[in-house]
């Protein structure tokens, strides 16, 4: 990152250093030697008086001031007057004969420094004698000091020397070289100290000449720093070659004042805070010579602008890629510049310049396709541009650059038929050149040859040739007797032509601006604040000069008249009326030349008009009238035959008259409006529709024989300028002052001459004078005391603007040379309100923190209220949901439950009434099988079909009755368990209410008397299980040997009246009772009580499981009634059930007494039978 100048310190530190060393050896003649002191300024005639003023330090100037009246004199003793007339014999005229300038007689003050950081102030009296002994005085000085100065060569050119002598006028000088040279002492001025060399502005230079401002800028030029400042002006030499300096990054160095050396960027980044701060439109206006890079450099303040206002997306890509479309289809090279922006530049060009970018580009980079249909030719084969020898431009692609612009009509929202419409307009105009012309008579009239020219533009028109061919041919006249058809001459068919070119062109460009500003919907009405950038055609002096650059300096010597109003008109003017203590500073004012140019009824413009308007003028008529009519202006000078010259603000410009009146005109033959008419072009319709409009809408404002002829290119011209500086009146301007540093366009190379030339032009000297004594911010008071009121620690302050402005200024201790307080407006020097911004800025900051904090503050506390009130009102709306949802689910608990327990009930009935079916069953087959002998059929079989029985061996009954142990003793276990977990239920239950103590009591009891009556139940079965094993023993040993038992254990347990059968058939034994109706009873008993076993086990099962979920009640919750009605129900259920029971476990013990007597009985009789 380049840096363009050395920090004021270390300047102020070196010269304090010397000036040190200075004092302690020339302590004697300190009082000889030193220059005289600054008398008292005069008293401000402003509100508030100001005090003695001197210059601020960092300036390092010392000042020579004359009174009114007074010659004006040079610090080093030089007559002021004498160095003006040098410069004027230097610019080729003397002061009584201003070329092109007026010379305001104003009080001059010159600016320059001695070695001394706080040096004292030269003062020029008025008297001659005063002045000569000035002059003696500062010579002594130089030569005492050995201070360097320049001294003007002979042949021109400024060297640096030092002053060994001096005699009379004369002085000898050392010259770099070591050469002694004898120069007059008007042509000596001093030169700044080598730490000054390479400043980035040329208010920091301590002496403002000519020579040092050239060497300053050639410094930077060689170090690639091409920017440099003047007060408000920024400069910018041409480098011809790309430099590393543009970008993303510099983008945002500068936009974040990471940099603060001169550049475009910084001055677009000034526009851009100024029309954000102030809220008011701003203008960039880019001005210099053709070659100078003015249109580079609104490309390079574009993309700045483009990038901080949103990037490259949308509008500002839109903005961009404009720039490409407007150079194609409005700059050409010319003979000093490659890319110059023409005002006129179809039908001829010099034979090193080149037409408009687009011809060139369309036939390099078009499409086989697109060529095809516009039936292009090489480059070579076009009239229009085959007049020059130059083609190509050096290090360009015109088909890289037609790719190009073909992306920027996309960018931009052209449609591809619109493309294809200006691609035929533009071949259109290159087959028009090509038309040739054949003299057929005496009379020079003409006959179009009709050729691939004329078929070629026609269908590119949308016409016939014929109608095209008369169009050029054929010309109407008005007379008494009507309208008359005439042929046209050559001269004029070649005008025609001409006409119809430039206008297709013209009003193509005009069309196409048109349809960029709607892309980028410039013709909305806009809201907000705008940023202006002017790229004008620059100045231009050709060695043949004609009509285009006649308009195109005019343009410029308009432009100049806003800067020059901006930069020292209005400023001086506001110090003046606004009562602040200045002295006026002389510049060069090109007013005169302006009115050369626009002045009524003899000014250069309606003398045109008015010549182009009379049938029989010519050129040279012209030429006479402008002579007769002019010759007493100061700015216009008669030459010989067609020619004559204006003294332009850049110097002399000698115009050829030749074409001036037929390119004036510009007229478009009434024949050729009805073609275009005609054509099935839509564009070329919508042209001749607005051409017709336009000359509607002019008749319409002028009255006059004169005036009812369509306007003129001058008058068109004149028009839109003054348009355009009302525009840029209405604007805040920022002035960019484009230098070319040489003629070849190379790199590298500074011609001395051509920029001095460019800087006295463009008044780069003056600009930095006014600046650097001047006050670059002023602000109402109102404005400043609203600004920067709020920064005030006193608070009885008064609300007078003015007494807020004062205390502001005092508060912060500026220095009162800083600033000058006028009637209505405060005026600041540079810097000072950068301070008060950045004071502003830590202010407003800090304001914000604090409100940053407390409204953080006072949003975390609203937000914890919030949220605290939140939280309550959800747990309230919780709670009521939970307590809603949980007394739903209760009572459909209780309701399930309640459901549930009247299935079992109804199961358990069910179950019962089936057993009871299946026992009286049982019981009613054993009955059938006793009155039925085996043999007998009974009169009906059973439909249900028994299971056959075998008889049980011994094993098998000792396998059975260990089997019914383990059921007892497995429900005792679970009937021990039982009561463990009905224990702990207790403990539970004990911390319940008193309600849940007496449930408990009752519970208790009616345990008490289940475990009594299972303890008889089980005293029952123990006496079935042993009366049924002694049984069963018996009948082991009187079984058949033979047999062999088949048992089956069935799962049903429940059928009584289940057989048991032998595999073979029986014995037969006297009195029909065999030994298997023993096993068969054996068995039925046995079964009986499996039975009554597995009831009990089943019993106990469910009443234990009733109990069980009755007794299922939450800790701290009392039982209900449905619970102690529930019980109770239980409790007559099994008391019902206990009775029943009892009843057939005694049946049971009946029985099996009752077979134990059969048994001994069966023995009995079995014993006789064996005896038998």
């Amino acid at each position: 990152m380049m840096l363009s100048s050395l920090p004021s310190s270390l300047t102020r530190s070196r010269l304090e250093e010397m000036l040190d060393s200075l004092r302690q050896t020339d302590e004697e003649e300190k009082q000889k030697d030193s220059p005289p002191a600054l008398p008292p300024r005069p008293v401000s005639r402003a509100r508030l008086p100001s005090a003695r003023r001197s210059l601020p330090n960092n300036l390092n100037d010392f000042k020579v001031s004359g009174d009114h009246g007074a010659e004006e004199c040079l610090p080093n003793g030089f007559d002021a007057k004498d160095e003006s007339m040098r410069k004027e014999k230097e610019l080729g005229h003397k002061r009584s004969s201003s070329f092109g300038s007026k010379r305001v007689k104003m009080d001059v003050e010159y600016y320059c420094a001695t070695p001394q950081e706080n040096m004292s102030l030269l003062t020029c009296n008025a008297s001659s004698g005063e002045i000569e002994e000035l002059e003696d005085d500062c010579i002594s000085y130089f030569i005492k000091k050995k201070l360097r100065v320049w001294c003007k060569e002979p042949r021109g050119k400024w060297e640096l020397g030092t002053i060994l002598s001096t005699s009379g006028e004369e002085a000898s000088v050392s010259i770099s070289n070591r050469n002694v040279m004898k120069v007059d002492r008007s042509e000596l001025l001093p030169a700044n100290p080598d730490i000054l060399e390479g400043a980035d502005d040329l208010m920091k230079l301590s002496y403002l000449n000519e020579p040092s401002v050239l060497r300053n800028l050639k410094f930077r030029y060689s170090k690639e720093m091409i920017y440099s400042k003047a007060g408000p002006v920024l400069i910018a030499l041409n480098p011809f070659k790309d430099l590393s300096i543009y970008g993303t990054d510099y983008v945002s160095a500068y936009r974040q004042k990471f940099i603060d050396a001169p550049h475009v960027y910084a001055m677009a980044d000034a526009a851009y805070s100024d029309m954000l701060r102030d809220e008011v439109n701003q203008s960039i206006i880019i001005s210099g010579e053709s070659g100078s890079g003015k249109t580079e450099t609104a490309k390079i303040a574009i993309q700045y602008l483009a990038a901080v206002g949103g990037g490259s997306g949308g509008i500002e890509n839109k903005l961009l890629q404009t720039s490409c479309i407007l150079e194609a289809f409005g700059n050409a090279k010319t003979f000093e510049n490659d890319n110059s922006s023409r005002f006129s530049r179809v039908v001829q060009s010099g034979s090193t310049e080149r037409s408009y970018h687009i011809f060139y580009q369309l036939c390099a980079g078009a499409s086989s396709a697109l060529k095809e249909t516009l039936n292009l030719r090489p480059i070579s084969e076009y009239k229009y541009l085959n007049q020059s020898d130059c083609v190509k431009i050096a290090g360009v692609d015109d088909a890289r650059k037609f790719q190009e612009l073909m992306r920027a009509l996309d960018t931009v929202q052209i449609c591809e038929e619109d493309q294809e419409l200006i691609f035929k307009m533009v071949a259109a105009v290159l087959w028009l050149g090509n038309i040739s012309f054949q003299v057929n008579d005496s009379e020079n009239h003409i006959e179009v040859v009709d050729d691939e020219a004329v078929t070629s533009a026609a269908l590119l028109m949308g016409c016939s040739s014929q109608e095209l061919m008369a169009a050029l041919s054929t010309g109407r006249a008005q007379s008494e007797d009507g309208t008359i058809t005439k042929k046209l001459s050559l001269q004029q068919a070649i005008d025609t032509r001409g006409a119809i070119a430039k206008f297709i062109y013209a009003t193509l460009f005009e069309w196409l601006v048109e349809q960029l500003n709607k892309s980028l919907q410039v013709g909305k009405k806009c809201t907000g604040k705008s940023i202006s950038i002017l790229d004008i055609y620059g100045f231009e002096t050709l060695q043949k000069n004609s009509f285009e650059q006649f308009c195109i300096n005019y343009a410029n010597e308009r432009l100049q008249q806003h800067f020059n109003r901006h930069l020292f008109k209005l400023e001086q003017q506001d110090y003046e009326s606004d009562g602040i203590d200045w002295t006026k500073i002389d510049f060069v004012d090109n007013q005169e030349c302006l009115d050369l140019f626009e002045k009524k009824p003899l000014g250069l413009l309606s003398l045109l008009d008015e010549e182009s308007n009379l049938p029989k003028a010519s050129d040279l008529t012209f030429a006479n009238k402008l002579k007769q009519h002019l010759s007493p202006n100061p700015c216009f000078k008669g030459e010989r035959g067609r020619a004559f010259g204006v003294r332009h603000y850049r110097g002399e410009v000698l115009y050829d008259t030749n074409g001036f009146l037929e390119k004036n005109r510009d007229l478009l033959p009434f024949d050729s409006v009805q073609l275009l008419s005609s054509c099935n072009c839509e564009l070329l319709q919508f042209f001749a529709k607005v051409s017709s409009q336009s000359q509607k809408e002019s008749n319409s404002f002028h009255t006059s024989a004169l005036d009812s002829q369509k306007q003129s290119i001058g008058t068109k011209l004149k028009g839109q300028l003054f348009m355009l500086m009302c525009q840029l009146e209405s604007t805040k301007p920022h002035f960019i002052q484009c230098i070319r540093p040489n003629t070849k366009q190379l790199p590298g190379i500074y011609d001395e001459d051509l920029v001095l030339q460019q800087i006295r032009c463009c008044g780069v000297l003056e600009v930095a004078r006014i600046s650097r004594v001047g006050y670059s911010n002023r602000m109402t008071h109102q404005e400043f005391s609203e600004r920067y009121g709020f920064l005030l620690s006193e608070a009885n302050v008064s609300q007078d603007p003015l007494s807020i402005s004062v205390a502001i200024l005092q508060q912060f201790n500026i220095p009162c040379e800083m600033y000058q307080v006028g009637y209505t407006k405060l005026y600041l020097r540079a810097g000072q309100i950068g301070a008060l911004e950045d004071k502003r800025k830590q202010v407003l900051q800090g304001i914000l923190g604090v409100q940053k904090c407390f409204r953080g503050y006072q949003a975390r506390s609203y937000f914890r209220e919030f949220t605290n009130g939140v939280t309550t009102l959800q747990s309230v709306v919780r709670g009521e949901i939970t307590r809603i949802k949980y007394g739903i689910t209760v009572k459909s608990s209780i309701t399930i439950y309640s459901k549930k327990l009247e299935e079992i009930h109804a199961i358990i009935q069910l179950q019962s009434v089936i057993r009871g079916w299946m026992v009286r069953k049982g019981a009613s087959g054993m009955h059938k099988l006793k009155k039925y002998p085996e043999n007998a059929k009974p009169r009906y079989e059973s439909r249900v079909k028994k299971p056959e029985v075998k008889d049980m061996t011994k094993e098998q009954l000792l396998s059975t009755l260990e089997e019914l142990q383990r059921r007892v003793d497995n429900a005792e276990a679970i009937a021990e368990k039982k009561e463990v977990e009905n224990t702990e239920l207790k403990e539970r239950l004990k911390q319940s209410e008193e309600r849940w103590t007496e449930y408990e009591a009752k519970m208790k009891s009616v345990e008490e008397v289940w475990q009594r009556q299972m303890a008889s139940l089980q005293i029952s079965l123990v006496a079935a299980r042993k009366s049924l094993a002694s049984e069963n023993g018996n009948v082991q040993t009187t079984r058949c040997d033979v047999v062999s038992p088949h048992y089956y254990d069935s799962e049903d347990a429940t059928s009584v009246g289940s057989q048991l059968t032998c595999a073979s058939t029986p014995m037969k034994i006297s009195g029909g009772l065999s030994v298997s109706d023993g096993g068969r009873l054996a068995n039925v008993n046995f079964t009986t009580v499996s039975n009554l076993m597995m009831e009990f086990e089943q019993q106990t099962q469910n009443f234990d499981d009733e109990v069980k979920v009755l007794n299922e009640v939450k800790p701290g919750q009392s039982a209900n009634l449905n619970n102690i009605q529930e019980l109770r129900k239980l409790k007559q259920r099994f008391e019902g059930w206990k009775k029943q029971y009892k009843v057939r476990l005694h049946d049971t013990k009946a029985r099996l007494h009752k077979s134990e007597a059969d048994k001994s009985r069966r023995t009995w009789w079995g014993k006789l039978n064996s005896r038998a």
